[in-house]
């Protein structure tokens, strides 16, 4: 017999989920940050931040509770208004806030500091948690989106924080599961490490797979559908949504396609290169194998070889 809907919410709520009392602490001290870090941009940048977003998986409700394999990270968007940043303060926004991270905390409390190619990230000692403050230039027409600027290449991106967090409360309203299964396939992804694969690309093939085949009925079903997915195409067919515009549909030559739902011009799976999707499909053929031969079989621990020896679904 399969795992029950009962049995992997079990393993969801127990081991993979965020606690109610390590958000409100992750919460209260992204707060802390961005108080801190909007007065000092204010004080030395003369620059207007328009608003601040709290987003990625944190913000999505996908995300896992930390361990050893499974980082937390939390994405805070400082929307900046455009009008008055010349060119040189653009491409210094992520230096710039890199500097008033190691003003505002000092080194006792925090782990370190980076500066990566869209974002400056700072990661408390006592937490663990690391915070990805991303610079993002407002668009004037369109207060939810703005640009993000690539610091080595200078690549614009154009990019929606909000519509990405709506995006999955969409899918989870069509799909009470969707976040479970979600949390299930990061978890799968950190403990397997298949290369290439980000945790955004995972929950943009659950909404595709929703989208297409609808609600599912079974979690474990739907999960072993993840993988074949993976598995049988082998990523080879472009994934798009009906939140793009397919009257300006865009053309793709990258080995995965996978579309962002806010911008139809962004492929998020770019980077994805034609080895590692080799290496994704047949890792994930691997774990299909695993999860179909446990699930005849009833065979609990067996399902440790895809989640790790942290699986449990009962006390």
């Amino acid at each position: 017999m399969p795992l029950t809907n009962t049995d992997l919410q079990y393993y969801d709520s127990n081991v993979l989920r965020l606690t109610a009392d390590k958000r409100k602490e992750y919460h209260e001290q992204v707060d802390n940050l961005i108080a801190e870090l909007r007065k000092h941009v204010t004080q030395q940048a003369d620059l207007k931040i328009t608003r601040v977003v709290k987003a990625g998986s944190f913000a999505k409700y996908t995300i896992l509770r930390k361990t050893s394999e499974d980082p937390i990270d939390v994405d805070v968007v400082f929307y900046i208004d455009g009008e008055d940043v010349d060119e040189a303060t653009r491409d210094g926004l992520n230096e710039l806030i890199h500097k008033l991270l190691i003003k505002i905390y000092p080194q006792k409390s925090v782990e370190h500091f980076e500066i990566q190619r869209r974002a400056a990230t700072v990661t408390f000692v006592k937490s663990g948690l690391a915070v990805d403050i991303v610079p993002v230039i407002q668009d004037s027409s369109s207060s939810d989106h703005g640009y993000q600027f690539d610091r080595e290449t200078g690549e614009r991106n154009r990019t929606c924080a909000p519509c990405h967090i709506q995006f999955i409360r969409d899918r989870k309203a069509k799909d009470k599961h969707y976040r479970t299964l979600v949390r299930m396939a990061k978890r799968w992804k950190n403990f397997t490490n298949p290369p290439g694969l980000k945790s955004f690309h995972i929950e943009l093939i659950l909404a595709y797979l929703l989208d297409r085949d609808g609600a599912t009925t079974s979690i474990e079903k739907r999960f072993r559908e993840f993988l074949g997915y993976l598995a049988q195409t082998g990523l080879d067919e472009r994934i798009d949504f009906p939140e793009n515009d397919f009257k300006l549909k865009k053309s793709f030559s990258e080995p995965v396609v996978i579309v962002d739902p806010a911008n139809h011009e962004n492929n998020v799976a770019s980077r994805i290169t034609a080895d590692e999707k080799k290496k994704i499909k047949d890792m994930a053929r691997q774990s299909w194998e695993i999860s179909f031969e446990a699930s005849v079989q009833e065979d609990e621990e067996m399902w440790k070889e895809i989640f790790g020896p942290r699986f449990k679904i009962v006390d």
